[in-house]
C-alpha cells in the first residue's frame, strides 16, 4: 500500500527539495532499448496481452488473500507464473513464490516484485463488480494489478525472446500491508533469503510516472499496563491501569507533537487504538494502546521512539506512587512493526533509468517517499525503487476498491524498460 510523500511536500517543515534532471547518459541508454527489435516487439505484444491481463486480475482478484493467509492465491500465482515459462519456481519460508529467469551471464540478479497480501480479513466478498469500464472488489489495484502485471511482463519476454544478462526473479510476496511488517521482503533479504539481490523493482499503486525512491520508515507497539484488577468500590485505591496509559499518552503527544514541530524531515505519531476493561464497576486488570510514528529519517524515528519510552515509564512510576493498597502495576512494550526508512540517491543508475523509461513513455517522473516492500532493499543500500502498474484506481483498502484499465499497459512497458536497462539484453 502507497502512503506517498512528495518530494517537494511542504508538511510541517520540511526542507525543500532539489531539481533532479534526468541526465542523457541514462535517457540514451532507454533510447537504445527501446530501438532494439526485441524490445520493439515486446512493447507491442504487452498492448496485444491485454485482454489476457485484465482476465487474470479478475481471477487472482477473487482469490482471496487475507493478512497472514495468501497460500491459495500464492498457490495459483504459483502454478500461472511456471506455465508461462521460466527456470525454477519456489515457496519460500515465507510464504512468497518465487521464479528464476536465468540470465546469460548471471553477474546480477534482479527483482521484480509484486505482493500478494490484501488488507481484508477473511470473509471478505472479492467478487469483482463491473460497472461500465470500472471494476470494484476489494483488493483489485492493491495489489492484484501488480501480480497480473509481473505476470504478463515475464510472458511477453518469453514470446518476444527477450533474454538478459542477469538473473530475474519474478516474485509475489506475502506480508507488505499492516502488521504483515514486510515479513515476505525481510526473508528475501535474510539467510533464508534467495542469495545476493542486486537491484530491486517492485510494482504497487497504479499511477504512472511516481517513482518510490525513499522508504518512510516506521514503529509501531502494542503497549500494556496490567495490574490485579477488582470492584471499584470494594477494592478503590488500587493501581488503574486505565490512569496510566492515560498518562503515558498524554506525556507523550505534548512531547511528541513539539518534536514534530521542529524542522528537519517530517516525522508523526499516531494512538491508532485502544481497550481494556470490563465493566464500569470494576477496576481494569488492563489497559493497551497500538500507536504508530513514521519518518523517513531513521534518527527522528528514533527520537520520537524515545519519547515513547520515556512517557510509558514515566506513567507506570506515577500510578504505582498513587496506589494505595496493593501490588504495582507492570508494563509490556511490544514492538509489533518495524519498517527502516532510508533513501536512494536519485541520481543512481536505477533511479535514472525509471525516470528516463518514464519520459519516453510520455509521464512527468515524480520522486516520492512511501512505505512499501523496497523499504528493506533500500535499508540494506541496494538500489530499490517502487512504481506503478498501470491504469488508474481509487478507494485502496475499502470494499469499493476500483480499478479503470486506461493505458494500463504504459505501466507494464515501463516495467519492462527499468527491467531491462538494470538487467542488460543479452546478445
Amino acid at each position: 500500500m502507497l502512503t506517498i510523500i512528495s518530494s517537494n511536500s511542504n508538511t510541517f517543515a520540511q526542507e525543500k527539495s532539489k531539481t533532479v534532471i534526468i541526465s542523457k547518459t541514462h535517457q540514451q541508454a532507454i533510447s537504445k532499448i527501446t530501438a532494439n527489435p526485441k524490445v520493439k516487439k515486446a512493447m507491442q505484444t504487452i498492448i496485444d496481452l491485454e485482454p489476457e491481463t485484465m482476465s487474470n486480475l479478475v481471477l487472482l482478484t477473487e482469490i482471496p488473500s487475507p493478512p497472514y493467509k495468501e497460500d491459495k492465491r500464492a498457490a495459483k500465482f504459483a502454478e500461472m507464473i511456471k506455465a508461462l515459462g521460466v527456470d525454477s519456481v519456489w515457496t519460500d519460508t515465507a510464504g512468497n513464490v518465487l521464479a528464476l529467469r536465468k540470465g546469460s551471464n548471471g553477474k546480477k540478479r534482479i527483482v521484480l516484485e509484486a505482493h500478494m497480501d490484501t488488507v481484508f480479513p477473511e470473509g471478505t466478498d472479492v467478487k469483482v463488480v463491473k460497472r461500465g469500464d470500472t471494476l470494484y472488489a476489494p483488493g483489485i489495484a492493491d495489489d492484484t494489478r501488480g501480480l497480473t502485471s509481473v505476470l504478463t511482463l515475464l510472458k511477453v519476454m518469453n514470446q518476444s525472446n527477450l533474454k538478459t544478462e542477469a538473473d530475474v526473479l519474478f516474485v509475489g510476496t506475502t506480508g507488505e500491508e499492516g502488521q504483515g511488517d514486510l515479513r515476505g521482503v525481510k526473508n528475501l533479504f535474510s539467510a533464508a533469503g534467495p542469495g545476493k539481490i542486486d537491484s530491486y523493482i517492485g510494482l504497487d499503486g497504479t499511477a504512472i510516472g511516481i517513482i518510490i525512491h525513499r522508504g518512510l520508515g516506521s514503529h509501531r507497539y502494542r503497549i500494556t499496563y496490567k495490574g490485579p484488577g477488582g470492584h471499584s468500590f470494594g477494592a478503590f485505591g488500587l493501581a488503574n491501569p486505565h490512569n496510566a496509559l492515560g498518562r503515558a499518552i498524554h506525556y507523550w503527544v505534548v512531547d511528541a507533537d513539539k518534536f514534530a514541530l521542529q524542522s528537519g524531515v517530517p516525522v508523526t505519531y499516531n494512538v491508532a487504538v485502544t481497550g481494556g476493561g470490563t465493566s464500569v464497576n470494576s477496576i481494569p486488570f488492563e489497559s493497551w494502546m497500538e500507536v504508530d510514528m513514521r519518518s523517513e529519517s531513521s534518527e527522528r524515528l528514533s527520537a520520537i521512539d524515545q519519547l515513547l519510552q520515556v512517557a510509558v515509564k514515566k506513567a507506570l512510576a506515577e500510578e504505582n506512587a498513587m496506589k494505595k493498597m496493593g501490588k504495582d502495576l507492570t508494563v509490556e512494550v511490544k514492538m509489533i512493526g518495524n519498517r527502516p526508512s532510508g533513501s536512494n540517491d536519485p541520481n543512481s543508475p536505477l533511479v535514472q533509468h525509471a525516470m528516463a523509461s518514464m519520459k519516453y513513455l510520455g509521464a512527468e517522473p515524480e520522486l516520492k517517499g512511501s512505505s512499501t516492500n523496497a523499504n528493506i532493499p533500500i535499508s540494506k543500500g541496494v538500489p530499490a525503487i517502487t512504481i506503478g502498474s498501470g491504469g488508474k484506481s481509487g478507494n485502496p483498502h475499502s470494499l469499493n476498491e476500483w480499478y479503470v484499465n486506461d493505458k494500463g499497459y504504459l505501466g507494464i512497458q515501463q516495467a519492462l524498460l527499468v527491467l531491462l536497462a538494470e538487467a542488460g539484453i543479452a546478445k
